[in-house]
């Protein structure tokens, strides 16, 4: 185990590739991408991307690194779209989102990670005919913006899949669960009834032909069946629920089963058919991801658990605390190669979760 206290402030988690690990912070008024080693967390090379533009929200990156190949893509919460070399931090091409899409920054300031799909890096400045854009990852250049889509940014990053040989984008933006199509940024379906008006956070999960939309005050959840007709996709309601109003910590899909928070409590939902299996308040409301047939959970109040990933019932297999860094812990875990790595603002640790 190790734990560094140099990041600033942020909210964003770990990328891990190779013998690095790639993360936001801040330093004083600039937005900071950190490379540091796996092994011991110390810093490799840190490169500054502009400064934090905004002083009632905090300081700090919300949105994770993108790591393709050689080459390392950072959006700061400003808006600051960077190609490093993830080498050295060596800056290869950099724009700003929501200056060049005439886009304003949302409340509480751009969240995203960028997504990285063939020759393709693909962001939501939110602006007008240009909801989502796809820009060339090797120069930076605009390939494409969504006309069709002017909906402001959401809080969630974009996901992409073949839906019946048709290459789709999927978002929650402020408005709505949308789908683009990738080789022309085509909207193709914009689904309202899952969005408030507040804060739309998590990230859509698509399986099987099949997407599930999530947000919280007071909204619910919605899977989606996708078809394709002629080099489009329809998007019909499978159903709507209000047992599953996600905030900001995600959900996740294990063998037929989604797994996250319904508001503050721990929630299992089988993902064909909206139907409960069972609720916990768990460490207490948080982010999950999975790895290894477990859950790991980070609780806003700075609580660490481990609990089995199963339909059947909440099974919990040990929790610990740590730190409380005076803000909520927002940031989500990661396991990789089993590490377990915990970000709360400007301390990252690493637990070694490897099963004895």
């Amino acid at each position: 185990m190790w734990s560094i206290s140099t990041l600033g402030s942020g909210y964003g988690t770990v990328a891990v590739s190779g013998d690095r690990i790639f993360i936001q912070g801040s330093r004083g008024r600039d937005s900071v991408v950190f490379a540091l080693n796996r092994a011991n967390g110390q810093g490799v090379w840190s490169k500054a991307l502009g400064q934090w533009r905004n002083n009632e929200q905090g300081p700090g990156a919300r949105g994770t690194p993108t790591v393709d190949g050689d080459r390392l893509y950072v959006l700061t919460e400003s808006g600051d779209l960077a190609c490093l070399k993830a080498q050295d931090g060596t800056a290869i091409w950099q724009r700003n989102i929501l200056t060049d899409f005439g886009a304003r920054n949302i409340s509480w300031l751009v969240s995203e990670s960028p997504l990285v799909d063939g020759n393709m890096v693909i962001v939501t400045p939110g602006g007008r005919g240009a909801g989502i854009v796809a820009l060339d990852k090797m120069s930076g250049k605009t390939i494409w913006t969504s006309k069709e889509l002017s909906d402001e940014a959401g809080y969630a990053s974009c996901v992409v899949a073949d839906v019946q040989g048709v290459r789709t984008v999927m978002t929650l933006t402020a408005d709505a669960g949308v789908g683009v199509r990738e080789s022309d940024g085509k909207l193709m379906w914009r689904y309202q009834r899952v969005a408030n008006s507040t804060a739309n956070i998590t990230t859509p999960i698509y399986s099987d032909n099949k997407v599930f939309y999530t947000s919280a005050y007071g909204a619910g959840g919605a899977l989606l069946g996708l078809t394709a007709q002629g080099g489009e996709i329809k998007a019909r309601e499978i159903y709507f629920t209000r047992e599953m109003e996600n905030h900001h910590g995600g959900v996740v899909l294990v063998n037929g089963y989604l797994y996250g928070f319904h508001n503050s409590i721990l929630t299992c939902l089988e993902f064909a058919t909206g139907k409960m299996m069972w609720r916990h308040r768990s460490v207490g409301k948080g982010s999950v991801v999975y790895a290894d047939g477990n859950l790991y959970i980070q609780s806003e109040d700075n609580v660490v658990g481990m609990a089995e990933a199963v339909p059947s019932g909440y099974n919990e297999k040990g929790r610990f605390r740590i730190a409380d860094q005076g803000l909520p812990s927002f940031a989500h875990p990661v396991v990789s190669g089993g590490k377990l790595y915990v970000r709360n603002q400007g301390t990252l640790a690493s637990y070694d979760v490897r099963a004895r």
